[in-house]
């Protein structure tokens, strides 16, 4: 029987698309990337965003038109939308049934509808994996978060913090790295709280990581500043560690303190800002990622040229910019909203001052030189690399280098990456 995978949204849905896969395939299941051949067709679905929601429910749409039955929505939509009605035909499961799913699957399979979207607490590592990268290890590190942002429906899909066993976490990772891995990305709805309900915190499972032998990156995801303050002194400290990339992913929403407590993040401004400028003490280089939503209700004028002031000053290397869109059975839902264009017209502006900042940014890297890891094979002959900042390099290379540690020298930039050759 044969199976296609289809896989929305965040690091954490790539993981457990990847873990759905390996179980099948462990279960005699083969994998296609031939939705028309295929006998299941699984839709792993995210709900952050409304633009991918409706990108997704289209999606939906079109495979009930076409009179497919065998169709497993799956992932963290379930949890928050009510799909049962609209596709009547489908089986449903939340983003944590796929312990379960080559029985779900089979299931599907002779004609049986399934819905099951309850919680389950239990760790999702040293399950089967099939690696959509064979370079990079995606683990996930815990479930839930401990936030209670009025904005987000996440919480509601994935609930509380439940964070893995960190000796499983480090073994995951010691095997990942005798199968050929050389990256790894740790991931979770909010990497800065890992630990906090079982009496740990992440940087000591990174320093677990680190002492693992072998040549290999970490990359550390999403954390978010209200966490990262109660361990930042003890999470520089571990990040001094050569093997984690100079790479932090710092969301501060807004630049308004007043709109950061509407939308319940717990820290102001100032939190976000001693945190980059201590990494940045720590580490000059460092590659800062951060966010914003543009058109929060209630969001002035005033407010808005707060977040444009924040970003003129941090001068972030990359900057995730979202449209507000209200998401279901969260608080915000039930703020007045900014009418559309407006908040439009203040994504666009803010769009325009990042492009000329990541063009000021990424031309400071020609000339360096250094030790890479070749991760992604691109177009045309070309290879994607990332530095020790995680800085993606274009290579041109007639021989093959994907997988590889390399040597070098970044000649031309662009807004978006670097432009390097192998010495």
């Amino acid at each position: 029987m044969k199976i296609y995978v289809e896989t929305y949204g965040c690091s954490l849905n790539q993981s457990d698309s990847e873990i759905i896969m390996g179980i099948l395939k462990e279960n005699g299941f083969e994998i296609t990337k031939d939705e028309m051949s295929a006998d299941v067709i699984i839709i792993n679905t995210c709900v952050v965003k409304k633009p991918t929601e409706n990108k997704i429910i289209k999606r939906l749409e079109q495979l009930q038109k076409s009179g497919k039955e065998n169709v497993l929505i799956a992932g963290c939509m379930p949890k928050v939308i009510q799909l049962e009605k609209k596709f009547p035909k489908f089986s449903i499961i939340g983003p944590n049934q796929i312990f379960k799913i080559a029985e779900i699957v089979n299931d599907v399979i002779t004609g049986k509808r399934v819905i099951e979207i309850e919680d389950i607490k239990k760790s999702k590592l040293n399950l089967p994996k099939l690696r959509t990268n064979p370079v990079i290890e995606i683990v996930g590190i815990s479930n839930g978060c401990i936030g209670a942002c009025s904005y987000c429906c996440v919480k509601i899909a994935r609930g509380e913090l439940f964070s893995y066993p960190m000796e499983e976490i480090v073994n995951e990772i010691e095997k990942s790295l005798e199968q050929g891995v050389k990256e790894i990305w740790i991931t979770s709805q909010d990497n800065a709280c890992y630990g906090f309900d079982v009496g740990c915190d992440l940087a000591n499972l990174l320093k677990s990581i680190c002492a693992i032998k072998g040549e290999f990156f970490v990359r550390v995801g999403m954390m978010n500043p209200i966490n990262v303050k109660k361990i930042l002194h003890h999470l520089i400290s571990v990040y001094k560690d050569e093997k984690i990339f100079k790479f932090l992913h710092l969301p501060v929403q807004s630049g308004s303190n007043r709109i950061l407590k509407k939308m319940n993040r717990f820290y102001e401004v100032e939190d976000f800002k001693e945190i980059v400028n201590t990494f940045r003490d720590n580490f000059p280089n460092i590659t800062i990622s951060t966010d914003i939503i543009c058109g929060f209700p209630g969001e002035t004028d005033k407010d808005f040229e707060d977040s444009i002031t924040l970003i003129k000053e941090i001068k972030p290397d990359i900057l995730n910019i979202s449209r507000f869109f209200p998401r279901p059975k969260t608080i915000a839902e039930k703020m007045e909203k900014l009418p559309g264009w407006k908040i439009k017209e203040r994504s666009r502006k803010l769009t325009e001052i990042f492009n000329s900042i990541a063009i000021e940014k990424n031309k400071g890297w020609v000339g360096w030189s250094g030790r890479v890891i070749v991760d992604e094979i691109g177009r045309n002959k070309t290879f994607v690399a990332r530095n020790f900042a995680y800085k993606p390099i274009v290579i041109k290379s007639d021989e093959n280098i994907f997988g590889k540690f390399i040597n070098v020298k970044v000649i031309d930039s662009t807004k978006n990456f670097l432009i390097g050759e192998k010495i």
